[in-house]
């Protein structure tokens, strides 16, 4: 029941936005599946992100690939981090969208992508607001090919300035 990618993960793809990915393709089992978070955090961990112990390649349209070596850390801490903050994500979320649009008929893999973005923006002030941005704009392209990665860039870009606004202040006043 796991979201499979239309593309696969960019040649030298960091172990981190492996882990995005791999947050979402988890945030999105959770919600159709009513799975437990900490069976899919395991679930992933165990089966997903660690190469095979044969020698045989995967196939390279195998999408488990695509997380082999992803940062299992940073992927439990956003799965987890979502479930938790979620009762103040939601909302936030639900206030960036465009009017009568209501965050429950969003496709699913787009809410999760948002949920897991908005996460980072909130509680990872380690990773720069554009850097989070740009991430996740790029998992929605490994969904999507229409406008969902522009929603999401308008989505988390309003978020960002909101919760960030010092952050993206400077960076635009840098040289004036």
């Amino acid at each position: 029941m796991t979201a499979v990618p239309k593309k696969t993960a960019a040649k030298g793809a960091t172990p981190r936005s492996k882990a995005r990915m791999g947050a979402v393709q988890a945030l999105y089992q959770m919600e159709l599946a009513g799975a437990d978070v900490s069976e899919v955090v395991d679930e992933f961990e165990r089966l997903r992100f660690n190469k095979p112990d044969d020698a045989s390649p995967r196939e390279e349209d195998d999408a488990a690939a695509d997380l082999e070596e992803a940062d299992a850390t940073f992927f439990s801490e956003i799965v987890h981090g979502v479930v938790r903050r979620q009762r103040d994500i939601d909302p936030m979320v639900h206030e960036q969208l465009a009017a009568g649009w209501r965050l429950v008929r969003v496709d699913a893999i787009l809410r999760a992508i948002l949920r897991a973005g908005s996460f980072e923006l909130i509680e990872r002030r380690d990773v720069p607001g554009r850097v989070v941005i740009n991430e996740y704009i790029n998992v929605a392209h490994a969904f999507f090919d229409e406008d969902e990665p522009r929603v999401v860039n308008g989505v988390l870009d309003k978020i960002a300035r909101k919760l960030r606004a010092d952050e993206f202040e400077r960076k635009g006043s840098v040289g004036k």
